[in-house]
């Protein structure tokens, strides 16, 4: 008789199963999916596979040519609907294709798919007045594109009722003696002609469209016998704000009202000092540097230069209003994490504090971060400490934080804020 053996099996330190693991999913039978016989098979694709109606091929035709619609037509004919049926399988290679999940793409995903670009952003890019866009769009003129516009303005001097066609030289020489262009009409078209053709090498684009046209001085204001001429510059909005019409400019190209401007938190943070030396002696000059901010979550850098310091202070606060852009800002008082950025040989690192930390932070950060709606902020300068790297690496952290928002969706999740939900929305 055999001894007795007690049941031996390798150490582990998980408990050992009793049974055979039953598996996480069961498999789906042909039974199941009733694809067994011929009429259900039929059935199916019938209901998952349909052909093009009527209808479906009219909405094509609106939309597709010939050619096209004539290509969709015999790819559906050499795809066999049974075989789709019977062997049709899902793909399973989702680290190739990069597709975790099962998506016909017929609707958008606003988690997962990228966020379609709207009026708000397009806002948010500078204006393009109209002379800067006649300069985008065209380029300067060719000796054929030259030659089409002299033919098409001397042409423009021929009545549309004579035929120039059939016509010997001599009679050439009467038409062109009888309604050719004068004296006066040559000068005014050297002096006016224009310089640029429109991309197409065509069209040639009217001088003075691209803002290099001289006009006369603005008649004065007290002149006798003019004042009727006299074209006023202020706009009944400004409420006399603005009587020199100074802001028309920068209301056209902001959009902002002059009131509203004049609530703007504007400072001046550096100011240098530079001469230039020639071989006649120094050129002495003044570079500013402004920031500008309404206090609620937009911030603007301006920097210029002028010979005297009023000119270029006024300059930079142009400039300074018109590049304002928007700055993220956690519960509308402190930045996002820790952000840093380096100009030069200064690192400018500002991070977040909890609320009534207040700003410790050097004194020209604390006048963006006051200009900008910020009251909770921590800064540290590690390197060099030069005053115009400071502000421009300081006004770079502040545009380049982490948007928690764009990392959910890179990562295909949905940022819920919990304390709104519980809170009804009374968190800040």
């Amino acid at each position: 008789m055999a001894a007795w053996m007690p049941q031996m099996s390798l150490f582990h330190t998980s408990e050992r199963r009793a049974g055979r693991r039953r598996r996480r999913f069961s498999n789906v039978r042909a039974a199941e999916m009733g694809l067994v016989d011929e009429d259900a098979i039929s059935r199916f694709s019938k209901e998952y596979f349909p052909s093009y109606s009527t209808e479906d091929k009219e909405a094509l035709r609106d939309k597709y040519t010939a050619a096209q619609l004539a290509a969709v037509e015999a790819g559906e004919a050499a795809v066999d609907v049974r075989d789709l049926t019977v062997q049709g399988r899902l793909r399973t290679d989702g680290k190739t294709t990069g597709l975790q999940y099962v998506e016909d793409f017929s609707q958008v995903q606003p988690v997962i798919d990228k966020r379609a670009r709207t009026d708000a952003a397009e806002a948010e890019k500078p204006a393009v007045t109209s002379a800067a866009a006649a300069a985008i769009g065209s380029r300067f003129m060719g000796e054929e594109a030259f030659g089409l516009d002299l033919m098409r303005w001397l042409e423009s001097f021929v009545p549309t009722d004579v035929n120039l066609a059939g016509l010997t030289d001599e009679q050439l020489r009467a038409v062109a003696e009888e309604h050719g262009p004068k004296d006066e009409d040559l000068m005014r078209w050297w002096f006016d002609r224009p310089a640029l053709v429109q991309r197409d090498g065509r069209t040639p684009v009217p001088a003075g469209a691209t803002g290099g046209w001289g006009l006369a001085p603005s008649l004065g204001t007290r002149l006798p016998g003019v004042t009727e001429h006299y074209q006023r510059q202020e706009d009944p909005e400004d409420e006399g704000l603005d009587e020199a019409g100074d802001y028309r400019e920068l209301k056209r190209q902001t959009g902002l009202q002059v009131q509203e401007m004049m609530k703007l938190a504007v400072k001046t943070l550096v100011i240098r000092h530079v001469h230039n030396q020639t071989r006649l002696g120094k050129v002495r000059s003044v570079s500013v540097m402004v920031i500008a901010g309404n206090g609620e979550g937009r911030l603007g850098l301006g920097m210029a230069k002028a010979k005297e310091l009023p000119l270029a202070t006024s300059k930079a606060k142009v400039m300074a209003v018109r590049n304002m852009l928007p700055v993220p800002r956690y519960e509308n008082r402190t930045v996002f994490g820790t952000v840093q950025a380096k100009v030069g040989g200064t690192v400018v690192q500002l991070s977040a504090r909890p609320p009534g930390f207040g700003l410790r932070v050097p004194h020209r950060i604390f006048e963006m971060a006051r200009a900008v709606g910020i009251t909770d902020l921590a800064a540290s300068i590690p390197r060099s400490r030069n005053p115009m790297n400071t502000v421009k690496a300081a006004y770079q952290a502040l545009m380049q934080q982490p948007n928690p928002e764009d990392i959910a969706i890179g990562r295909g999740k949905k940022l819920v804020d919990v304390r709104k939900v519980y809170y009804g929305g009374a968190v800040y």
